[in-house]
């Protein structure tokens, strides 16, 4: 099998990557070759596998590349995008990179099906829950689910519905094999704070481990919808493997998640790693962040992903461990802790 996984020098997509290679198959095929696309070179520990390629550069600049590529792609992880913060702050980059990224990519693949004769490739897009926001008309009830009517009220989460859409479509015409998963917000994210608005869900947890403080921009009450990465990335991977009648017609579903407020994530971080932990997070509101927060769900249900056999993590506990655990060879990381 031949894939394409875009945005794979970032923390998902790399992390994906890493787990299909291990793996060695998908939906029970050996992995010969996979081509891991961003702006970026992948970690070094990919480009060290024979099976990878890697190219860089924007997104839209490589599709003629992907289009004409002789080999051909049977899978394709669309990660790629510019993050809520950015697209707030950026209508037009939001629109190149998140939009018009994915309709090339989409005609690259439409292409090779009407031009070349080849079977459609399956696709996986990371939607996100940013596609639910409060309309006047709809507003958002307590809990959203895979068949909440979408309302996005930011930039962000226009162009992932929009996305979901158009992939919906080119399956419907055969172009591709298309299933659109709605990513709830990932943590613990490693690294330093990104542009996306939920950054600070990482935050208030990873600084905090690593001896520093972290500033906490809404209020202690503030409900989320929240994932780890593992289940993120397996969740990526069922939804590849699924029949069609699996998924479940053409509309995306949301992934599982913990629904959770900051003050219940701060109460499992002063669990897991103790009251002088938690202490380092500071609460400043900053209005813009706190505004585009208030405009998603506080909380998520995932029917149909829960019928593919995918479930939450059993607690945000559990989520911190697995960030301990991925750092135990990183000790600057870990810091912060208690002997550690």
């Amino acid at each position: 099998m031949n894939l394409l996984i875009t945005g794979a020098a970032g923390f998902l997509g790399a992390r994906l990557a890493r787990t299909l290679l291990q793996r060695g198959t998908l939906s029970g095929q050996p992995i010969r070759r996979v081509v891991l696309t961003d702006l970026f070179p992948p970690p070094a520990d990919l480009l060290a596998d024979p099976r990878v390629e890697a190219r860089t550069g924007p997104l839209l600049a490589q599709v003629a590349a992907l289009r004409d590529d002789a080999t051909g792609f049977d899978g394709v992880f669309h990660l790629a995008s510019a993050v809520s913060g950015e697209c707030e702050l950026d209508f037009d980059l939001g629109m190149a990179s998140n939009l018009d990224s994915t309709r090339a990519l989409l005609d690259a693949l439409r292409h090779r099906v009407v031009q070349r004769g080849e079977a459609p490739a399956r696709l996986v897009f990371a939607s996100s829950v940013a596609v639910f926001g409060p309309d006047d008309d709809h507003p958002l009830p307590a809990l959203v689910t895979d068949a909440t009517l979408p309302t996005p009220q930011t930039s962000y989460g226009i162009q992932k519905h929009v996305c979901e859409h158009l992939i919906a479509d080119c399956t419907r015409k055969g172009f591709v094999d298309g299933r659109a998963a709605r990513l709830m917000t990932v943590t613990v994210r490693p690294g330093k704070p990104n542009g996306a608005a939920s950054s600070f869900f990482s935050g208030i947890v990873r600084e905090p481990l690593a001896g520093l403080e972290a500033v906490c921009p809404v209020e202690a009450d503030v409900s989320h919808p929240l994932t780890s990465p593992r289940a993120t990335v397996e969740g990526l991977i069922r939804v590849f493997e699924c029949s069609r009648t699996e998924f479940g017609g053409r509309t995306a579903l949301n992934l599982p998640a913990l629904n959770l407020t900051v003050g219940e994530m701060l109460d499992a971080l002063e669990a897991v790693a103790g009251p002088a932990v938690r202490a380092r997070v500071r609460f400043e509101r900053d209005e813009r962040i706190a505004g585009i927060v208030a405009r998603w769900p506080a909380g998520s249900t995932a029917e149909r992903a829960s019928r593919l056999g995918l479930q939450a993590e059993t607690s945000f506990e559990d989520i911190i461990r697995q960030y301990i655990d991925d750092h135990a060879g990183h000790p600057t990381a870990l810091q912060g802790m208690a002997g550690g």
